[in-house]
């Protein structure tokens, strides 16, 4: 048995080697088991389970994804649609492709760097009005926060924009629901034309090279073809919802 990086492991991990391995806890190990997020060990001698490299890959893939924002339902969904005899090295490929689509890391900032970088003093409320853009996200600090670097510019423009808290929080809510649906169907599409494809391959490297070049420049053209669309579907929502009577 080897891991991904093609290192010999002899008969693979105990549950305590995987996890230190993966850098997580063992009960995080069998709470992953018990979700059906990881597949059961193998059962050897004297009823000791042995994990191999697919788990660690498998566990891999779960972080990126959980470094992406995305819920234990979600990531649960997300695994189900995957293939049922992934290899170590599929889940790797898979785990790559995923993080070229990942966002930015948000950064840690103190409250009075954000009010350097906003160009402005900021309220309790403004602050407030922040975190439901999901420009800001509180930590245990309450001076300390996670930051979106790329949509401070954006959220504090709209701080002076006259709209109430919960219609915010509402349009959030509208706004990630359909983005999140369009995504799912963008997954789809690049599962049936991209992925299985380079599975039928033969994992020709060639194949490979060009199938990670097409995830990286599919990102930006997917946003702004989105932008786009919703920037007119809303106009036009508009102007036919003033034009009623």
């Amino acid at each position: 048995m080897e891991d991904a990086s093609g290192e010999e492991l002899g008969p693979g991990y105990t549950v305590d080697e995987l996890a230190a391995r993966a850098g997580v806890t063992v009960r995080t190990v069998r709470f992953y088991g018990t979700r059906g997020l990881l597949p059961p060990p193998v059962i050897g001698p004297r009823r000791v389970g042995r994990y191999g490299a697919e788990h660690l890959a498998r566990l891999a893939l779960i972080e990126e994804l959980q470094r992406q924002g995305m819920t234990l339902a979600a990531i649960e969904r997300y695994l189900e649609q995957l293939p049922a005899d992934l290899s170590a090295q599929d889940l790797a490929v898979h785990r790559a492709l995923v993080a070229s689509w990942a966002p930015e890391s948000a950064e840690t900032i103190t409250r009075r760097e954000l009010e350097r970088r906003a160009g402005r003093e900021l309220t309790d409320r403004d602050v407030e009005r922040l975190v439901a853009l999901g420009v800001l996200e509180a930590t245990g600090d309450a001076d300390v926060f996670r930051l979106d670097g790329a949509l401070l510019r954006l959220g504090v423009e709209l701080l002076d924009v006259p709209i109430e808290h919960d219609t915010i929080l509402a349009s959030r809510t509208v706004l990630l629901d359909h983005a999140r649906s369009a995504a799912q169907e963008l997954a789809r599409l690049f599962q049936e034309q991209v992925w299985n494809p380079y599975r039928e391959s033969g994992e020709d490297p060639d194949h490979l090279t060009a199938m990670k070049s097409l995830s990286a420049h599919m990102q930006p053209m997917v946003v702004q073809a989105l932008v786009t669309a919703f920037q007119r579907s809303l106009s036009e929502e508009l102007r036919s919802a003033f034009r009623r009577p």
